[in-house]
C-alpha cells in the first residue's frame, strides 16, 4: 500500500481531513462524498470488519505499524503520514489516537432490514448531541439490542464523534433512519413491535414492573436532551415507561437511561 509522507495541511490530498470540528462544514461534506471519519486504529478495524471500504488514512510515524495489518485487505489505500502539528492544524485539534480515516459510507439499510429479527430495537428521537448518540449505540452493543432507529432530524450515527465514542459499535448494531411518526409506527407495529416510550408522564409505569410482562417484541423510545419525546412520539406509544428515581433526581441523562432500561428490557 502506498505510504506517502506529506509536509504540508495545504496538500489537496489532505482536504477530507481538513476542519473536522466545523460540524456544519461535515454535515455539507459527508452525505455529499458519501464519507464519514473513524478515529484510531481499533476504531478503524471495527470499521473494516464490518465491511466498510477506506479511501485514505491519515497517520503519524509512531502509529504507522498499528495502521498497516488493518489495511492487508485494501493495498491501494493511500496513508499519508504526517507530523503531529500538521495533524492539529488540519483538524483543529490534537490527534491524540494516532490514526484518522476517511471511510465511504455503506449503503443505508431499510428499516424493515434491520428489525426483521429483532427483539429489542432502540428508538432516538431527535438526540442531537453526537456523544450521547456514540453512547447509546456503545450501550447497545454491550447490553443486546438488536438494532437502533433514528427520526429523520436525529444526529448522525457516522458523525466522527458519534464513532469514537461508541468505540466503532456504530459498525456493529444495524441501524436505520425511520420516516416521521405516521408512517413510522405503521411500519414497527406491522412487525409486531410494542412501542414503549422512556418518558416522565402521569400514568408512567414503571420499567421493573413493565419488564416482568415484557412483549416479546420491544421498540425502546428515547426523547431529546432536556425536551424528552415529542407529544408525537408519546401519542405513537403502546406503553408509556419510567425509571423509578430517588435522592429528588427526576431523571438520568438520555445515554445512562438506555443503559438502564437496556438492560432491564434485555432477553433473558
Amino acid at each position: 500500500m502506498p505510504v506517502l509522507p506529506l509536509t504540508t495541511a495545504d496538500d489537496p490530498r489532505l482536504a477530507d481531513y481538513r476542519d473536522l470540528t466545523d460540524v456544519a462544514l461535515r454535515r455539507v461534506l459527508e452525505p455529499r462524498g458519501g464519507l464519514y471519519i473513524a478515529e484510531s486504529a481499533k476504531v478503524i478495524a471495527r470499521a473494516v470488519a464490518a465491511g466498510h471500504r477506506p479511501r485514505s488514512v491519515l497517520v503519524q510515524e509512531k502509529w504507522l505499524a498499528d495502521i498497516e495489518p488493518v489495511l492487508a485487505d485494501f493495498p491501494d489505500t493511500p496513508i499519508y503520514v504526517v507530523e503531529p502539528q500538521i495533524a492539529e492544524q488540519l483538524t483543529g485539534y490534537a490527534v491524540h489516537r494516532g490514526a484518522l480515516a476517511a471511510m465511504h459510507r455503506p449503503e443505508p439499510l431499510s428499516v424493515s432490514e434491520v428489525i426483521a429479527d429483532a427483539r429489542l430495537v432502540v428508538i432516538l428521537e431527535d438526540i442531537v448531541d453526537h456523544t450521547n448518540v456514540g453512547a447509546i449505540f456503545r450501550a447497545a452493543a454491550g447490553l443486546g439490542a438488536d438494532a437502533v432507529l433514528i427520526s429523520p432530524r436525529c444526529a448522525d450515527p457516522l458523525y466522527r464523534r458519534s464513532v469514537r465514542v461508541s468505540m466503532g459499535t456504530v459498525f456493529q448494531v444495524p441501524w436505520a433512519r425511520l420516516p416521521e411518526w405516521r408512517a413510522a409506527r405503521e411500519v414497527l407495529h406491522g412487525a409486531g413491535m410494542h412501542l414503549t416510550a422512556l418518558a416522565l408522564a402521569d400514568g408512567a409505569v414503571d420499567l421493573d414492573a413493565f419488564a416482568e410482562v415484557r412483549p416479546e417484541r420491544v421498540a425502546l423510545m428515547l426523547g431529546a436532551e432536556g425536551d424528552g419525546l415529542s407529544r408525537r412520539a408519546l401519542d405513537a406509544a403502546d406503553t408509556v415507561v419510567t425509571i423509578p428515581m430517588a435522592g429528588g433526581v427526576d431523571s438520568l441523562n438520555v445515554a445512562a437511561a438506555s443503559a438502564v432500561a437496556m438492560w432491564e428490557l434485555r432477553a433473558r
